[in-house]
């Protein structure tokens, strides 16, 4: 493995992942996610439903569209997943973390994008090209590091407990492979963001009284 990768995935990057719930912490209060078992199956339908079917062959997109120095497609592919994100919340999530991304990108010397309003995966991208590190590899560190930050959500608003959720990684990142190998084989016209409990939650999220995360 690249070992620039394990820096690019890692959640001490200061992009500011650790302030979102993705819609979680919603699904908290309205008592859907009660313990373990309905956090994992949360986070695991999220997973399925729209990280591997959407932002995942997106990213694989965006990483080829990069290597191949086509930047027609990677304005295309980032509209296209900034238009799939249903709320303001989730909207402003991606850009505020892509924005931070490519600053510290430009900062490390890196790289500069000179795009306007990359979004996350977009800008990760870009720094999976310029380090040369493979894309299916980039991808698979790239869902874990979603995975664990939506665990340590968990963590901070539902009674789970260190071993527990470190459990619930171990488990749901046995779904990382086959999130991979799906991501790698879906069509522009099979690429799908359909959950819909997720965007309601998000929604909620928007106004909701006492909350810990951005979304």
């Amino acid at each position: 493995m690249n070992l620039r990768l394990l820096q690019l995935a890692s959640p001490s990057l200061p992009v500011g992942a650790y302030s979102y719930s993705q819609g979680l912490e919603a699904a908290v209060e309205a008592g859907v996610v009660a313990d373990a078992a309905s956090a994992e199956a949360w986070i695991g339908d999220v997973l399925d439903l729209s990280v591997a079917s959407m932002e995942a062959p997106v990213l694989l997109r965006l990483i080829a569209a990069w290597r191949a120095g086509d930047i027609e497609a990677v304005g295309r592919w980032n509209e296209e997943f900034v238009a799939s994100r249903e709320t303001a919340e989730l909207r402003a999530e991606t850009l505020q973390m892509g924005f931070s991304l490519a600053n510290l990108l430009r900062d490390l010397e890196v790289g500069d994008l000179a795009m306007e309003g990359p979004a996350y995966p977009t800008v990760y991208a870009y720094a999976v090209a310029r380090w040369d590190v493979d894309a299916h590899e980039a991808l698979s560190a790239y869902l874990f590091s979603w995975l664990e930050n939506q665990m340590l959500a968990t963590l901070k608003c539902a009674p789970l407990g260190q071993t527990g959720g470190q459990r619930m990684l171990l488990s749901l990142a046995e779904r990382i492979p086959a999130a991979v190998e799906r991501a790698a084989t879906l069509g522009d016209a099979d690429l799908c963001n359909f959950a819909p409990g997720l965007a309601i939650a998000s929604a909620r999220h928007e106004t909701q009284y006492s909350r810990l995360f951005r979304s």
